[in-house]
């Protein structure tokens, strides 16, 4: 089964048809305003709607309040809810759509948390003590080998690289994984030729 691959905090159209050409099967947008790669709802619909209908699309929300979540829903077309913040277990399964939860990974006491959320799969991602997520950052791929043991499908995310990410896909096998920061020329801005290597990295890493 191939890996999914994530292309996040799209905020240009452009970025997100070259994304989708070079293979990309799910995009995500931020509705999280703190965040450098912020998108507002309106924004996020117009790209959506000039996307082709195979591809998913996520929503990325931190603490958002259930109005804001329910609105980016019908709006963008959304398949798949991210959640990154402290939302409760059941906050994260009301809206009716897959969902995700995030987790921030330090050590093996921070996977004590995922036989909680039973949402439709997990993401892992680097701890930082000053961001919540696209932080760059990479941590212990072990880890998220143990995660999977949980039995859910699991997201890697935290410091991937077109350089990295052939070893991550050999060494953790994981059902998807999650770029941004390291497919950037700046935060929001993405370098489709990065994009194209991380994506052709990945399928090349399956074939061995």
């Amino acid at each position: 089964m191939s890996t999914r691959v994530k292309i996040c905090g799209i905020t240009k159209l452009a970025d997100a048809q070259a994304a989708v050409e070079a293979g990309a099967d799910a995009l995500g947008f931020i509705f999280y305003e703190k965040s450098p790669r912020y998108l507002a709802v309106s924004a996020a619909a117009k790209i959506s709607k000039q996307l082709p209908p195979f591809v998913l699309r996520v929503g990325v929300f931190v603490n958002a309040p259930e109005e804001l979540v329910t609105r980016a829903i019908g709006e963008c077309g959304l398949g798949l809810l991210q959640f990154h913040g402290d939302e409760p277990p059941e906050f994260c399964t009301r809206f009716g759509l897959m969902s995700m939860k995030a987790f921030r990974i330090r050590d093996s006491e921070s996977l004590k948390e995922l036989p909680k959320y039973p949402t439709a799969a997990w993401l892992l991602d680097a701890y930082s003590a000053e961001t919540l997520g696209g932080t760059g950052e990479k941590f212990n791929w072990d880890l998220a080998i143990e995660a999977q043991r949980f039995g859910k499908p699991v997201f890697l995310a935290g410091g991937l690289t077109p350089e990295n990410i052939a070893a991550a896909v050999r060494k953790v096998q994981p059902f998807g994984v999650d770029v941004s920061s390291g497919v950037e020329s700046s935060p929001g801005k993405k370098d489709q030729a990065k994009v194209r290597a991380f994506i052709a990295n990945v399928r090349q890493a399956e074939k061995k």
